[in-house]
């Protein structure tokens, strides 16, 4: 049988496996916290840069919003007059196609600002335009994709409505009090940028009313 180290070696041993665990230790808490500053740095990194060109972004859409947006047609001189139980409007284009009115007489009430899955009554939602609202038509049918496009550019506005429109002449159409811009696909910038321009916009016959308290209940 092998003599038994002294005490004062054992625990001399037991002192140098203990430092090398704790070496070891120190060595991986240095390496997880490197690590995790480095994903840290990367990550502020990806967002700051996400943030930029966000903001560059919505820049780029001030600026074009700025300027005539190609493609907007235009209706002077309309009457606002609220007048009770008008009747839906009648095809206003060749073929039997529709465009929804870009002003005109209309109900007494407006139709609250949302989206809607069904479509709603023409002469409520003229009033909510006459209150600064954009109002955001596409046809029955249209991609879910692009109706979900649609509904997240909405929800940034509380002054925006969004509903399918029967017999509508183009896939989407846009529409503020007196200018209206129709398009064949929500990723057309000009989308985003009419929005800008006429949500509460200088063409607005009376900016700051209410576009809730009326009529209809949003999805």
């Amino acid at each position: 049988m092998g003599k038994k180290k002294p005490a004062d070696e054992r625990q001399a041993e037991l002192a140098r496996i203990r430092a090398a665990q704790a070496a070891s230790e120190r060595r991986r808490r240095v390496l997880v916290i490197a690590s995790v500053g480095a994903v840290v740095v990367a990550l502020v990194a990806v967002a700051g840069g996400v943030i930029l060109a966000e903001s560059r972004r919505q820049a780029a859409v001030q600026e074009a919003a700025a300027s005539p947006i190609p493609g907007v047609e235009e209706e002077q001189d309309l009457s606002a007059n609220h007048v009770a139980a008008l009747p839906e409007p009648t095809p206003s284009t060749p073929g039997g196609t529709l465009l929804p009115p870009m002003g005109g007489d209309h109900d007494p009430v407006v139709q609250n600002c949302g989206v809607y899955t069904e479509p709603v009554a023409t002469a409520n939602a003229v009033h909510s335009l006459e209150h600064g609202a954009v109002w955001i038509t596409y046809r029955p049918g249209l991609d879910p994709s692009q109706v979900e496009t649609l509904t997240t550019l909405a929800g940034g506005y509380d002054f925006v409505l969004l509903s399918p429109f029967e017999d509508l002449k183009a896939p989407i159409v846009l529409t503020a009090w007196g200018v209206q811009l129709e398009v064949d696909d929500p990723a057309d910038p000009r989308v985003e940028e009419f929005l800008v321009k006429y949500v509460q916009g200088p063409q607005t016959p009376e900016p700051g009313a209410a576009c809730s308290g009326g009529v209809g209940t949003p999805a």
